[in-house]
């Protein structure tokens, strides 16, 4: 996350989510909660914002991934330990 934000700021993955992180789609949407077989094994980085629900610019690498939100910063899989 960048220095200059709020420790105490929504980043793209803080819970409450709004959007779902694998599809974009409202949560309050049914069937919204749909996660892929791919993410169930934990192959698949999240591609959405679940604060915003827009497209994340998601790199991976061979030992984790990072995704980053135009308006809510990044997150890396190391911090949130995934990887």
């Amino acid at each position: 996350m960048n220095a200059d934000r709020d420790p105490g700021a929504a980043t793209p993955l803080t819970v409450p989510l709004s959007y779902a992180v694998y599809t974009g789609i409202r949560l309050d949407t049914p069937g919204a909660e749909k996660v892929p077989a791919a993410a169930q094994l934990g192959l698949e980085p999240p591609r959405y914002c679940g604060q915003c629900g827009r497209r994340m610019v998601v790199q991976v690498v061979p030992d984790g991934w990072t995704a980053r939100c135009s308006r809510h910063g990044t997150v890396d899989s190391h911090a949130l330990g995934f990887a």
